[in-house]
């Protein structure tokens, strides 16, 4: 069987779905829309020039060029995945669809922000995480997924209390000012790394402002790799996840706490319904943020039983989403416990 994913992966979460189908012995291939980038200082002044004299955005013309002969170099294929479809104009789609008897699509974003309700028909399959899209348009419910089931635990002590990586986003800069506060009120040892373009402004504020720089905020414009990540989340007994405005769907910090057992702060009242939610390992931040407590983030961890961990792996993901048949996993549950 031959499947290729189709995807901007921004966050490098979209490889573990062809790793995970390698593992399967299936022939897996990504066409990863974000590996294509400017040939050259003129080109990207050139594509600049476009945009404003003329309306076009070249870079997001010669993006689609790569996806179809990525795929024209691959063949045809069995099955095609397309993640966030909203980054692939509906010619792109089109073109993809001849090329695969069955087209499939994720979205992980809800469609008031990401609106693609106009290239849906093409799709044979479409799966999201957002209840609501689900109810609306008849979707079939599936959240993201736990690519770390085989990761060895660290069993060291924290220095951290609480650690949030996130993108640039108005409206969680609101929240984390308050939330800010408030760690520094419980006298939290926290850092707060924010990662985007849109940093520039903030950088540029505290260069002009260094008295309100705060020691542990971080401002990156480049993606933070997955390892220095991981490093920061073995590093910090509690996991802050703030989610977009609107949104209800679960980000994949979720399924990494529970994949490392850290616990986990949000603002995501969904979480609760949930079979995995346990009061102990997740707090669900009321307005005032008043019940963030010492006693929750200074308390231990407490596992989930292995049937519902199994329910929320990359393993069971790739299955129901490709129709795979069903794969035995005991020693992946041993092996979390090495």
């Amino acid at each position: 069987m031959k499947i290729c994913v189709v995807s901007f992966d921004f966050w490098h979460y979209d490889h573990y779905i062809i790793d995970e189908l390698l593992k399967k012995d299936i022939s897996a291939s990504h066409i990863n829309i974000g590996n294509y980038s400017y040939a050259n200082i003129f080109e990207r002044i050139s594509n600049t020039c476009s945009k404003i004299f003329l309306g076009k955005n070249l870079k997001h013309i010669n993006r689609q060029k790569y996806v179809r002969d990525s795929l024209e170099s691959l063949g045809h294929q069995d099955q095609i995945l397309i993640m966030n479809p909203h980054t692939l104009a509906y010619e792109t789609i089109q073109y993809i669809k001849q090329h695969t008897g069955h087209l499939i699509a994720y979205l992980y974003d809800n469609l008031d922000r990401f609106p693609v309700q106009d290239k849906l028909h093409l799709f044979d399959k479409v799966y999201s995480f957002e209840d609501e899209d689900v109810k609306k348009y008849g979707f079939e419910k599936l959240t993201n997924y736990n690519y770390l089931v085989d990761f060895h635990h660290h069993k060291n002590v924290p220095e951290l209390d609480i650690f949030y990586i996130t993108s640039y986003d108005k409206n969680r800069k609101i929240i984390l000012k308050d939330l800010v506060n408030r760690f520094q009120q419980l006298n939290f040892k926290f850092k707060i790394v924010t990662v985007g373009k849109k940093v520039w402004k903030e950088q540029l504020r505290q260069f002009f402002f260094p008295k309100s720089k705060h020691t542990s905020c971080e401002f990156h414009r480049k993606p933070i790799s997955h390892t220095q990540v991981l490093d920061a989340y073995h590093n910090t007994r509690v996991i802050l996840d703030l989610m977009r405005q609107d949104q209800t769907g679960l980000s994949f910090r979720v399924f990494e706490a529970m994949a490392l057992e850290k616990k986990m702060i949000t603002n995501n009242p969904s979480i609760v319904h949930y079979d995995f939610y346990r009061p102990e390992n997740i707090l669900v931040l009321n307005d005032e943020h008043s019940n963030l407590s010492v006693d929750f983030v200074s308390s231990p961890y407490v596992p989930i039983p292995d049937e519902i961990y199994h329910k929320y792996t990359l393993d069971n993901w790739v299955t129901q989403v490709f129709n795979l048949s069903e794969k035995t996993y005991i020693n992946r549950i041993t092996n979390r416990y090495l």
